[in-house]
């Protein structure tokens, strides 16, 4: 096996090992691999949820082809979400 041929062997094992932690949430905390913590995930996933909705309303906005009224109380309605 010839040095270019180990390091890209190398290198594919590295990225395979990546993916894998990445797919099982696995992360390293100092020298031991452990779990995220469950309140955390559930926190950013209500946060994506959240963001999600108000994109969704921006976008609504952004498309509605009757901007006078309708849009001051969408800008309304995400002022009073915050």
């Amino acid at each position: 096996m010839n040095p270019f041929e180990m390091v890209v062997l190398i290198v594919a094992i590295t990225a395979i090992a990546s993916i894998f932690r990445a797919k099982y949430g696995v992360t390293r905390k100092g020298e031991t691999w452990a779990k995220p913590d469950d309140g955390d995930a559930q926190r950013l996933r209500d946060e994506i949820r959240t963001l999600k909705e108000r994109v969704a309303v921006l976008e609504r906005i952004a498309t509605e082809n009757d901007r006078g009224m309708a849009l001051d109380r969408e800008i309304e309605a995400l002022r009073r979400a915050d």
